[in-house]
């Protein structure tokens, strides 16, 4: 019951006040139990205003920036979406609770091992998790009628925008490794139509076709 009143005083007070307005993005936001995506000595700031530290250097993003990418999407529930980065899990969850079904790619075998057995434990039977560089995309299961990628990219890799269907949305951090801006990107008959969403900052998206690894 705690946690259950603070995810309401999170969508209230974080997401509601500054204009996240999708139902399914706050309904999605209200179910998923976020402090379950954080280490236990973390759980009582799970639903704090910012990010946290979720372990290889990695973080779990901050609730309105997750509330935001998501929205940004237009997810409709016969969707199906490609999540460039697993991390904790916890975008993943917010996502298969709205799309058809969820694809998330994770470079770090870690995160990727705990994410997948999160997701089992909360039966999210609709996330297929894959162990891989998430920069390529996922070929053989594309195209994707949404992409995110929750790392921030020095460009936006070709792979992902050729594996975007018709009428399809990706949104991506774009910049260098210490700031960038949030690029929403919306592919129709015609081409690739780009919308700049604001500055953010995530950690950056390693991989063949992101930023090189030291």
């Amino acid at each position: 019951m705690k946690y259950q009143r603070l995810r309401h005083e999170m969508v209230k007070r974080q997401l509601e006040a500054r204009g996240i307005t999708d139902p399914n993005v706050l309904a999605a936001m209200r179910t998923v139990p976020r402090h379950l995506f954080v280490s236990e000595a973390l759980m009582d700031q799970a639903y704090g205003d910012f990010p946290l530290p979720i372990g290889e250097q990695q973080t779990i993003s901050q609730p309105y920036i997750v509330a935001e990418m998501t929205q940004a999407l237009q997810l409709g529930k016969d969707d199906r979406v490609l999540e460039i980065g697993t991390g904790s899990g916890y975008q993943a969850a917010v996502l298969a609770q709205i799309a058809y079904r969820v694809y998330t790619m994770e470079r770090i075998y870690s995160l990727y091992i705990k994410a997948r057995r999160i997701f089992d434990q909360l039966k999210y039977y609709n996330i297929v998790t894959r162990y891989s560089d998430g920069t390529t995309g996922w070929k053989d299961q594309s195209p994707f009628d949404a992409i995110i990628v929750t790392a921030g990219a020095p460009k936006i890799p070709k792979a992902l925008v050729d594996q975007l269907a018709v009428g399809g949305r990706m949104v991506i951090p774009v910049g260098d490794q210490h700031c960038q801006d949030l690029i929403r990107l919306v592919r129709d008959k015609n081409g690739i139509h780009q919308t700049n969403l604001g500055g953010c900052r995530f950690v950056k998206l390693v991989g063949e076709d992101g930023w090189r690894d030291a």
